[in-house]
Parts: structure tokens; C-alpha cells; sequence
């Protein structure tokens, strides 16, 4: 999952900087963190598990290749900055359908977009689907768990077990 611009130099350049999927193993990154984390809207509680991928090439390799993502968990990819609202990500050689939130900084969800997978040879074939939104996280979760859940715009995402209460922990 990565940015994809219509100048292709400009492309090809940001295609090896930015983030996303750009491994293909299909194995999940053990080295990652996970945290246990809750989206709260209209006074629910849906309680997630959130690999975190902090580095640029965590960022990158993403969810790409995986086969199966269990149910309620995800990945949360975290920016050491504001991301600008076009930023967004694209599918190249993810297998799964997958939902992606963008993140305010304050932990509110600015957009939610489906994504579908890509297994294009040439990435420039591969849509990109952007924030719309200025965001500080984007969290990708199993396609139909934001709806499912009764989740949107607005609703709020809070990470720990002191946030979400002891009865939510998975």
C-alpha cells in the first residue's frame, strides 16, 4: 500500500519511500508490537487487537500477502507526523479485502474506505484510495468491520486496556 502519482517519475520515487504494503511473504511481522485498543461510538465499546507498525518499513510491508486476518484484529500504522489528505494507501499484492480508517492525532476517525486487493504486475495499475482527510493513524481491519460494528466518521479510537475497561481485553 503505498501512494501512487500520475507523474511517473515522481511515482517511481515515492513508490520506495512511502508507506504500505511492499513485502510479499504472506507471513505476519512477528517483530511488531500489538495493543489492545477499542473503538467507542454511540456510547459502545468494540474492543480490537492492533499490530503496530512504527517503522517506515513495517509501514510497507503492511498486510500485504497475508491470507486471513482474525476476527477484531488489525493494523494500526502510526506517522511521526500529519499526514496531508491525499496521502493515502493502495492494495498491490494484498490478498485480503480490507476496511482503513484515517486517524486524527486525537484519535478520531476523519474517513473510512474500502479496499480492494490488487495483483497487478505493474503497481501504477493499482488504485490508491486517500484520506481525504489530514490523519496521524490509518488503521486497516477484515473488509465490513467498520459497518458491522456500527462504527463512523467521528467515532473515536482509544488504545489500552485502561482506556477500554478490563472487560474489553481479548
Amino acid at each position: 500500500m503505498t501512494f501512487r502519482f500520475r507523474l511517473p517519475v515522481m511515482g517511481f520515487l515515492l513508490f520506495a519511500s512511502v508507506s504500505g504494503c511492499a513485502a510479499n511473504s504472506g507471513i505476519p511481522q512477528p517483530e511488531l508490537p500489538t495493543k489492545q485498543a477499542c473503538f467507542v461510538g454511540a456510547g459502545e465499546s468494540v474492543p480490537v487487537m492492533l499490530e503496530v507498525a512504527r517503522k517506515p518499513e513495517h509501514r510497507q510491508k503492511g498486510l500485504m500477502g497475508r491470507q486471513e486476518l482474525p476476527e477484531n484484529h488489525g493494523m494500526l500504522f502510526v506517522y511521526p507526523e500529519l499526514q496531508k489528505p491525499e496521502r493515502g494507501f493502495w492494495m498491490r499484492n494484498t490478498l485480503l479485502t480490507l476496511d482503513i480508517a484515517y486517524i486524527s492525532k486525537a484519535g478520531v476517525i476523519g474517513s473510512i474506505r474500502r479496499m480492494e486487493p490488487c495483483s497487478a504486475h505493474d503497481a501504477a495499475s493499482c488504485p490508491t484510495y486517500p484520506a481525504g482527510v489530514p490523519f496521524t493513524y490509518a488503521i486497516e481491519m477484515n473488509a465490513g468491520f467498520f459497518e458491522e460494528n456500527g462504527l463512523k466518521v467521528g467515532d473515536k479510537l482509544m488504545v489500552g486496556e485502561e482506556q477500554c475497561g478490563p472487560q474489553q481485553t481479548l
